[in-house]
């Protein structure tokens, strides 16, 4: 017994010294002290030797096998001590070498203007109102003013959605959503996403408004002139041009378009070296929203008397605003994802 015990040691340490994985440190283990192991079956054999001495012999086969549970403990240590030193031998990072910058993202050009036209108007004393994207042909077209058979629904050029819902052509049934809940004075804005059947370089199917309407008591037109005329001024620079057309809009009467001198040419109409303003096409000027008092017959609708509140209601094109600030052509490129364009704008 003895001589076998002694056996047995040399060759654990034997084997224990040529295992180089987890795997076979654990493959190891089962062969010696699994439920088939040498060990195992050595103490088993306990019984068949006589009880005199079984003693001595059980504290061998204990001794032996805390010996080999010993063993291979420190050479897994061993192990896992020589293989974080690999890592950190192959694998080290030299730190004086430049880091790998990550891409950092920034804000949609459309969201840029988009911001600088609210901060402008909560400067003014504006307030912010939002409201729902599919809207009812009520709020979207009855309530301001233009019933079933009016022509001017013909030009909003309609996204249906089913029944007498809509995706809203216009932020303008926001307007009539707030002024059926509260009552004057109000100076409010509606900036959103909105959609029409329409594509082309100039034209989006989903393009982005910024409503706004002032209603009190004593409200006129001069006072949606210095109201657009300082926004404009705001948003491109403070000796810009404004004009005022008369213009046709079903919820405004009177109406007006706004123009702008050409941002590109000064209001020229012609570049540096004589050739046409291929912004403005020589005509100096540039339509940038639509505008006008507010319709008695808007104010019936959500129950204030047209002869007791005034008010004014304006619409501009966040992309058309875009485009002129940034001298875009295409109006697609807002719309189709490619960093090299958006990168610019951060």
């Amino acid at each position: 017994m003895e001589e076998s015990l002694q056996a047995v040691r040399e060759e654990i340490l034997g084997r224990i010294g040529h295992c180089t994985t987890d795997q076979e440190i654990e493959q190891l283990r089962v062969e010696y002290v699994g439920r088939k192991g040498k060990l195992t079956l050595l103490l088993r054999g306990l019984k068949d030797i006589p009880s005199e001495q079984r003693p001595q012999r059980g504290a061998e086969l204990n001794e032996l096998r805390g010996f080999f549970e010993a063993e291979i403990e420190a050479r897994l240590k061993a192990l896992k001590r020589g293989e974080k030193e690999r890592i950190l031998r192959e694998e080290r990072v030299d730190i004086t070498l430049p880091g790998n910058r990550s891409e950092r993202g920034g804000v949609h050009p459309l969201m840029l203007v988009m911001d600088e036209i609210i901060d402008v108007f909560l400067r003014m004393g504006f307030e912010v109102a939002r409201g729902p994207d599919i809207e009812d042909d009520y709020h979207n077209f009855e309530a301001l003013n233009m019933p079933k058979d009016h022509p001017a629904r013909d030009m909003q050029d309609t996204f249906f959605v089913s029944g007498d819902h809509v995706l809203r052509t216009h932020t303008s049934p926001v307007q009539i959503r707030v002024m059926e809940r509260r009552k004057p004075p109000l100076q409010v804005i509606v900036p959103g996403a909105v959609y029409r059947h329409d594509d082309d370089a100039t034209h989006s199917p989903m393009f982005h408004q910024v409503e706004g309407f002032m209603v009190d008591s004593h409200i006129s037109f001069s006072d949606l002139k210095g109201v657009l005329t300082h926004v404009l001024r705001q948003i491109f620079e403070e000796k810009a041009g404004v004009r005022f057309r008369p213009s046709f809009f079903p919820f405004t009467e009177p109406s007006a378009e706004i123009d702008i001198q050409c941002v590109l040419c000064s209001g020229r109409g012609r570049t540096g070296e004589g050739q046409l303003c291929r912004v403005c096409k020589g005509s100096a000027w540039l339509e940038i929203l639509g505008a006008g008092m507010i319709d008695p017959a808007v104010f019936r609708f959500v129950g204030y008397d047209p002869e007791k509140v005034s008010g004014f209601a304006f619409g501009m094109g966040v992309e058309r605003i875009a485009m002129l600030k940034f001298g875009i052509e295409d109006i697609r490129l807002f719309f189709q994802n490619d960093l090299r364009f958006l990168k610019q704008f951060r």
